[in-house]
């Protein structure tokens, strides 16, 4: 009168392999891939090391550095105070002018939690999150839980306009 019970063992033999985990991390990787977001390694099959699907593939950050490397224009150098500076939000770009025609220019990325910094003042940039602020003239932390400086970028003032080369 027992009945023999099911277990998901004898349940997945009976309706063949289920799919592996390599194997849906795979299509997942394939799907992403296929749109250029990512490269990924280790789907090769189970009796090899997984490390011959890297050789030869650039990932998806490759074609970004190449867009980056473009000077971005942010407008009138006019309007970046003297011994202030300006967040460009969109951009995550953050220019200052810690003297009168010197020009630097930071990523806007707060190096503590990511948030984007939000405003420069007192010749500090500084972040709404949790408070750190960084110095206008060189990015350095001067306040907060930041544990490093912000990346500097390349700018130069072009036909009276701010250009920034993010790195």
């Amino acid at each position: 009168m027992n009945e023999p019970v099911a277990t998901a063992s004898t349940a997945e033999t009976d309706r063949g392999p289920a799919a592996s985990r390599r194997t849906l991390l795979c299509g997942a990787a394939a799907v992403l891939a296929a749109g250029g977001a990512v490269a990924v390694t280790g789907c090769s099959s189970s009796g090899s090391s997984g490390s011959s699907g890297s050789s030869g593939s650039t990932g998806g950050s490759g074609g970004t550095q190449a867009q980056n490397a473009a000077p971005v224009d942010l407008g009138p150098a006019a309007d970046i105070p003297v011994g202030g500076g300006k967040v460009f939000r969109e951009q995550k770009i953050v220019v200052t002018q810690p003297a009168a025609g010197e020009y630097k220019a930071f990523s806007a990325k707060c190096t503590h939690a990511g948030c984007i910094v939000d405003e420069v003042k007192d010749k500090t940039i500084d972040c709404p999150c949790h408070g750190s602020r960084f110095s206008i003239t060189d990015g350095a932390v001067e306040g907060g839980p930041a544990p490093k400086p912000l990346p500097s970028y390349k700018v130069a003032v072009v036909n009276n306009n701010v250009q920034v080369t993010p790195a």
